[in-house]
């Protein structure tokens, strides 16, 4: 099964477990988002990628530019663990992680979450590839992905649990796009993948072909 094909499975299940009042704010917002040409302001194939240097999750600063001087970079952004989507796919990842990096690529994962919650979900999921922490989403901004959730979507975010404001470092209410770029050595992006819509995400497959075209 693809991982696209896994997300629309959870989707229509998870649908049946929110009370509709819940689904038609969802609803709203994502159909807002789409509406507001937020993925054409996103980073493109054949731009140079934005610099830039994100802590780990135990803190340690990690640039860019050290990781292309190794090879091509796979470079994913995503929500946060609170949201079962990007678990979904960052799990996906993993088992595509000797793939990537069979190729010569290193795979660095992105979110506004602080470094302790991006350690927490590093160690749930066993993930083998490094994970930084966009706290601000200042990076996300640079790759057009950051977005600001309307008043109705983060009262119910707040209702369902998800402590944005803890977990963002006190930013609650920006989020990027779900994104993948593959970028080469001198910093070109080669391939990319944005959506609004957080339940799709780019399939690793795809990912392997663009690494492969590369070479």
């Amino acid at each position: 099964m693809t991982l696209n094909a896994e997300l629309r499975t959870f989707y229509r299940t998870r649908q049946q477990q929110i009370p509709a009042e819940i689904r038609e704010i969802m609803q709203r917002a994502g159909a807002e988002l789409a509406a507001s040409g937020q993925a054409d302001r996103a980073l493109a194939t054949g731009a140079q990628a934005p610099r830039f240097t994100l802590p780990s999750v135990t803190g340690e600063p990690v640039a860019l530019d050290r990781l292309l001087a190794q090879g091509p970079v796979v470079l994913t952004f995503y929500r946060g663990a609170w949201c079962p989507y990007c678990n979904l796919a960052l799990r996906s990842l993993q088992q595509h992680h000797a793939d990537i990096t069979d190729r010569g690529a290193r795979l660095v994962a992105v979110s506004p979450q602080i470094p302790d919650a991006s350690l927490s979900l590093t160690e749930k999921h066993a993930l083998d590839f490094t994970v930084l922490s966009d706290v601000g989403s200042e990076t996300a901004k640079a790759y057009g992905l950051a977005f600001d959730l309307p008043d109705d979507l983060a009262a119910v975010y707040e209702k369902l649990g998800f402590d944005l404001h803890r977990v963002n470092g006190g930013h609650p209410r920006t989020l990027p796009l779900p994104a993948t770029y593959v970028i080469d050595q001198d910093g070109t992006v080669r391939w990319a993948f944005a959506d609004t819509d957080y339940t799709r995400r780019a399939e690793p497959a795809d990912i392997i072909t663009a690494l492969d075209a590369l070479r």
